[in-house]
This record gives structure tokens, C-alpha cells and sequence, in this order.
């Protein structure tokens, strides 16, 4: 399988998400991350899809379907190769009293990872990279005890010399937030 991110920018407007997930759902395709976020521009958010799929033309199909949605502003699938990437995780590690210490110089250095919270009885470790990274680290920390893990979904840009404002309807104005 392969693995595909769609870009979606749209109007942030009450119930949208629903008609966008509800055109993968019609297709049995099971959307393995999301996320959605405001961007630079006032009123326009970006939503950014990790599928799997095997075949290009139903992915392809997909994102045409997509840019009918009346609050769609542009839609874009990418290839991994063809954006640049990540994901964020949180660890909360045990450390009681009595146990082998965590290897901070470790995390930092060898897993480019950090502590965001020092409690008495636990840390929470900050990792961002790619899927396979965020593994790794798993693997490494899991001896020392994780208490809860969570992962979000895959942020990503397209590795274009153009940004957002070229794809926006030239009609509108759209404004910075700063």
C-alpha cells in the first residue's frame, strides 16, 4: 500500500469536516490521520489527511470529489517524497524512586527528544519526526516504563515554491492574523 497526504484548504465553516470525511467513508477508505488547523490567512483552515491505498486513480478520484465541497478553496494529494513532514508524540514515562534513571543525555542527543514536564514520579518526553523515528523512540523508552502515549496526526507542506496564497480565489482578500 501506499501511503498518500492530502492537503485541503477551505473556508472554516460549522460542519465541514463531516462532508469531507463522509466522501472517504462513502469510499471505504480508512483515513489514518487528520488534522486540521487554521493557517496564515484569517478564515481558512488546512486539513491534512493520511490515507493508505492501493491504487492511485480511486486516491485521484478522491481528491476530485473533494474540490466539488462548495467551502473547498484547493485540495492537493502528495506522495511522501513530494512534501516535507512530521508528527508530534508525547511520552509519560515512570520514574519511580529505586529504578534504573532515564538517559537524558540519550533522549536529547541520539533521539533528538525532550523533557517538557519533570514530575515526582514521572517525565513527559516531547518527540517530533517522522512515523518511523517516533517508533524508534517508542521501542528505546518502552523498557523504562510508558505510562500513556499519544501521537498526532501528520503536519506537512508541499515541497513547491508556492504557498497557500496562490491557490486562494482571486476575488477574496484574505488577511494575515498579524
Amino acid at each position: 500500500m501506499t501511503t498518500y497526504t492530502i492537503c485541503i484548504f477551505t473556508e472554516n465553516t460549522f460542519g465541514l469536516l463531516n462532508k469531507i470525511t463522509i466522501l472517504f467513508t462513502r469510499r471505504r477508505i480508512n483515513i489514518e490521520s487528520l488534522t486540521v488547523s487554521e493557517t496564515e490567512r484569517k478564515g481558512v483552515s488546512r486539513y491534512t489527511i493520511t490515507i493508505k491505498h492501493e491504487k492511485r486513480e480511486e486516491v485521484e478520484k478522491l481528491v476530485k470529489q473533494i474540490r466539488k465541497v462548495v467551502e473547498v478553496l484547493a485540495v492537493f494529494g502528495y506522495l511522501d517524497n513530494e512534501i516535507v513532514y512530521n508528527e508530534i508524540a508525547l511520552f509519560k514515562i515512570a520514574t519511580p524512586i529505586g529504578t534504573r534513571p532515564l538517559d537524558i543525555e540519550t533522549v536529547n542527543k541520539v533521539y533528538k527528544a525532550w523533557v517538557v514536564y519533570w514530575g515526582l514520579d514521572y517525565v513527559v518526553i516531547e518527540k517530533a519526526g517522522d512515523e518511523a523515528e517516533i517508533l524508534d523512540f517508542f521501542r528505546y523508552i518502552k523498557p523504562y516504563g510508558i505510562l500513556e502515549f499519544v501521537k498526532s496526526g501528520r503536519v506537512a507542506v508541499g515541497k513547491t515554491p508556492n504557498g497557500l496564497v496562490e491557490f486562494l480565489p482571486e476575488e477574496a482578500h484574505w488577511e494575515y492574523y498579524l
